[in-house]
């Protein structure tokens, strides 16, 4: 089930909301939180029906670990390092099978000449998202950093709808205190009225920007060839840049605004990222929350000041190397992952030595970095990746003489005008315009922002005929 539909708005939404409330209006709490459970459960069990046992024996196996490891004395240390050894590969095993299987077998058989067939697993919806949580939930347990929560109190932190499939990546200890919270189990006009408010600007993002330039980008990336066009894979490339932005901003802003709604704040997940100097500015911003877990659960657990083999630059490139396999499984994320750790040590190492670019030069530098760091990552294979650079390069595809290149480009306005339109408004709010955080911190509930969110809502629902999953469903 997406957001962004008529069945979510019209149906899900209101049933879960009200009966939530009502429960909680007659004083039945438990009940009401089973009640939000039951609405989660079933959320995640229409996309992915046929992992959803899978989804509640994994959910109830991390419980039970991490409730042992809580119970078991901290002198016990090599029982608890085997309890927390035997939950992670419970929980990179699943991930693992579903996500990097048909990987492996790839890579076996390139390796041996062997001609073992592909699984072709179909990867479930939020595997990737909520194995994170589970894992940060057992590394807590094991640096005996929380207390134990109910069973109850522990499934609505894991299943809670808004964040479920696609994030923000939540810790428990943000969220489980407001759901004990007695000032959060009254319906909370303020609250809803924010929260209707950013969910339509992420709704607005998703369907009115998001969508339309990655339906037009993927033509070109569908069918790059060996010899693409200048105009097209710049063109292409920055389409597909921005619209991941307006997708996945889209989401959280979208999840944010759900989470509002029902008196929870969910952590932001992003703060202007094109606006970001350099790429460690840059992943502060993008995927806030993301950058947050693989900072405290990868980085930490690498990273040792005085030792030369576990300093901030190898710590950084490990961090970065297991984020890219994460968010994929192909060696193009990887290297992907790469070559951001490696911008985030070149940020690090000029600012600790005092040296910096002229504003201007670091904009541009760290904007057209991201635009060539997303053609890798949206390409299916290194091959179309270098089509795409070298496209970028093709000056003759433009023509031989200046009157042939002003025809060429004259033609591609003509014809991209549209296009062109909406990818310069969308730029031009990722640079210039206030971002939903802002918005967020200074909303006031009056006339003007229910009149805007009215009209971005009308707008949403003329265009919700075509229904398009968002990116990130795919990791």
């Amino acid at each position: 089930m997406i957001f962004s539909t008529y069945r979510f708005i019209l149906l899900f939404l209101p049933i879960t909301f009200f009966g939530y409330f009502f429960l909680n209006r007659l004083k039945y709490y438990s009940l009401g939180k089973i009640w939000l459970v039951v609405c989660s459960l079933y959320f995640y069990a229409q996309g992915s029906p046929d992992f959803f046992p899978f989804f509640l024996a994994s959910i109830t196996g991390n419980y039970l670990v991490g409730t042992k490891l809580l119970r078991t004395d901290g002198n016990q240390s090599s029982q608890r390092k085997w309890l927390l050894a035997v939950g992670l590969a419970g929980n990179i095993g699943l991930l693992g099978y579903y996500k990097y299987t048909d990987f492996f077998i790839e890579n076996y058989n390139a390796l041996t000449g062997s001609d073992v067939a592909l699984k072709h697993i179909v990867l479930p919806i939020g595997i990737s998202f909520f194995t994170f949580q589970l894992i940060a939930f057992l590394v807590d347990c094991y640096r005996e950093e929380m207390k134990q929560y109910d069973f109850l109190n522990y499934l609505l932190f894991i299943t809670f709808f808004p964040q479920l499939i696609v994030g923000p990546i939540i810790h428990h200890s943000e969220v489980v205190p407001q759901f004990e919270d007695e000032n959060n189990l009254r319906i909370n006009a303020d609250h809803i009225a924010l929260g209707l408010f950013i969910f339509s600007i992420g709704c607005a993002k998703k369907i009115l920007i998001a969508d339309p330039m990655t339906t037009d980008a993927e033509k070109f990336f569908n069918a790059v060839g060996s010899n693409p066009n200048i105009l097209y894979s710049w063109f292409s490339s920055l389409e597909y840049t921005v619209s991941y932005y307006f997708d996945l901003s889209g989401y959280a802003d979208m999840a944010i605004g759900l989470g509002c709604m029902f008196n929870i704040r969910i952590p932001q997940n992003f703060d202007s990222p094109y606006k970001a100097r350099n790429f460690q500015d840059y992943w502060r911003r993008w995927h806030m929350t993301l950058s947050r877990f693989l900072g405290a659960y990868i980085f930490r657990s690498v990273y040792k000041k005085d030792d030369p083999w576990r300093n901030y630059y190898v710590a950084t490139m490990v961090t970065f190397l297991v984020s890219g396999f994460w968010h994929g499984a192909g060696w193009t994320f990887v290297v992907w992952g790469i070559i951001n750790g490696f911008f985030v040590c070149a940020a690090s190492w000029m600012k600790r030595r005092n040296l910096s670019f002229p504003a201007w030069l670091a904009y541009s530098l760290t904007v057209v970095g991201v635009v060539l760091c997303r053609v890798l990552f949206v390409s299916g294979t290194f091959t179309d990746a270098w089509n795409v650079y070298r496209g970028m390069f093709n000056f003759a595809s433009l023509g031989t003489s200046m009157q042939e290149a002003l025809h060429s480009i004259g033609h591609f306005v003509r014809w991209h005008r549209s296009t062109g339109l909406r990818l310069a408004g969308a730029t031009a709010i990722c640079w210039f315009l206030p971002n939903s955080k802002y918005m967020a911190d200074h909303f006031k509930s009056d006339k003007k922002s229910l009149l805007f969110a009215a009209v971005l809502m009308i707008l949403c629902f003329i265009n919700m005929n075509k229904v398009v999953q968002f990116l990130y469903f795919q990791f």
